[in-house]
């Protein structure tokens, strides 16, 4: 393995592309815990909370077949380098808002969860293009026998960064000013931009394919997915999980307030818990996937998740929280390693960007509905259950929904 890592940090593009995810990655972290903890600054509505989630999230299901055609037609690095601008400027936006706004917490928040929901939704479609671009290049960087460990060294250090290192950075930030956390997110999509634009990579990373419709374009990857049933599977599959893990996440900052007594800061600290998860499957599962392979790491994998989740539900207790978390994150490393680089091995080049973008519509489109859905369900079980119980509900909800994932993959997945 060491051998391994000497030959990838060797190649001037990779060590390029893996810093950029390093930084980039370090804003989406200060992000994910400010967005949402900004929110509840603004109304402790879950509904209207549910909504900035759902607006990050919707332009996967929108625009991911669009990103993927998009991707297949020009310089994927360049297409990096705009989206990770567009980022930094939809960011000043945000820091925009908060400096107009009252003191916290605001009377009539309405407008400023509206609007905050407008640039997360903008955020949301540059990260598509800009996530649908960076995976399709990786391939292009390394070595197809390299894949999985570099998919396992760049999910790692994106667990680092944006789990490890940002929500903790985030909670101490927005406990000092509110605007810092989002002055700092602005900052690291710069810098991203401009590692990747350092990058230079043979023009077989940017294939010049004929010009032809979008639509007819985007059927070729719709006929080349649906020809490979097992792949068309684990895109389903993953969107109905990434659907109940949304839907615990973004209760999770209500939950860590009300049932858990966190600040901030605190709140951060326990996110830490997941990204130690995420660093270590980053690390050991491509390890793990070479000794098991692929079908077994995977049917190892959806249990664990369960696991997490119902721990969460079940004992609404810190030091119960943090290690289901931690687990529920390494099981989630490991069927992301697995499933990335098996997908970039078997996608020709030419089709790569259009069918990652499909397998990401079925895989992430259901991310807005199931945070709709964490909103949902709190408020329409609140007056039923009671605040507390009405917190947990989603937790064990998605701990059953894994069960049934895993019992169908069980009978169906056969890699």
């Amino acid at each position: 393995m060491h051998g391994a890592m000497i030959s990838l940090f060797s190649t001037r593009n990779y060590r390029l592309l893996f810093s950029a995810s390093a930084i980039s990655n370090l804003g989406d972290g200060v992000s994910a815990l400010a967005f949402p903890w900004l929110a509840t600054l603004i109304t402790r509505d879950p509904m209207l909370i549910a909504l900035v989630a759902f607006a990050t999230r919707l332009p996967w299901l929108l625009f991911s077949i669009p990103a993927g055609v998009w991707t297949d037609r020009v310089d994927r690095r360049r297409l990096m380098v705009q989206a990770d601008m567009v980022r930094f400027l939809l960011t000043a936006g945000v820091i925009s808002v908060i400096l107009s706004a009252p003191d916290f917490p605001i009377e009539n928040g309405t407008p400023y969860i509206l609007a905050l929901c407008a640039l997360a939704f903008l955020l949301g479609s540059a990260e598509v293009v800009r996530d649908n671009a960076a995976q399709t290049v990786l391939p292009a960087v390394v070595a197809k026998h390299q894949l999985e460990q570099a998919n396992g060294q760049i999910w790692s250090i994106e667990q680092i960064m944006g789990s490890f290192v940002g929500p903790p950075l985030a909670g101490f930030l927005i406990a000092y000013a509110v605007p810092a956390p989002f002055l700092l997110d602005a900052i690291t999509f710069a810098g991203a931009a401009a590692l990747v634009w350092c990058m230079r990579l043979s023009p077989a990373s940017a294939p010049a394919t004929p010009r032809r419709s979008w639509a007819a374009e985007a059927r070729d990857g719709i006929h080349w997915l649906w020809g490979h049933k097992e792949i068309l599977r684990l895109a389903i599959m993953l969107g109905c999980m990434n659907a109940m893990g949304i839907m615990a996440l973004t209760i999770l900052p209500l939950f860590g307030q009300e049932l858990l007594g966190l600040n901030a800061a605190q709140y951060g600290l326990l996110i830490t818990a997941e990204a130690a998860g995420g660093v270590a499957g980053g690390l050991i599962c491509p390890a793990i996937a070479a000794r098991l392979g692929v079908r077994r790491s995977l049917m190892l994998a959806l249990p664990l998740m369960m696991v997490g989740w119902g721990m969460i539900g079940l004992v609404p207790n810190v030091w119960i929280v943090a290690p289901a978390l931690f687990v529920g994150m390494f099981a989630g490393l490991m069927w992301n390693v697995v499933t990335v680089s098996y997908r970039q091995r078997r996608i020709p080049d030419d089709l790569l960007g259009r069918v990652n973008s499909l397998y990401r519509f079925f895989g992430w489109g259901m991310l807005p509905l199931g945070a709709l859905l964490g909103g949902w369900i709190v408020s329409a079980a609140e007056p039923e259950l009671g605040r507390e119980m009405a917190l947990r509900l989603p937790y064990l909800i998605a701990a059953c929904g894994m069960g049934i994932i895993w019992i169908y993959a069980l009978l169906k997945l056969r890699l």
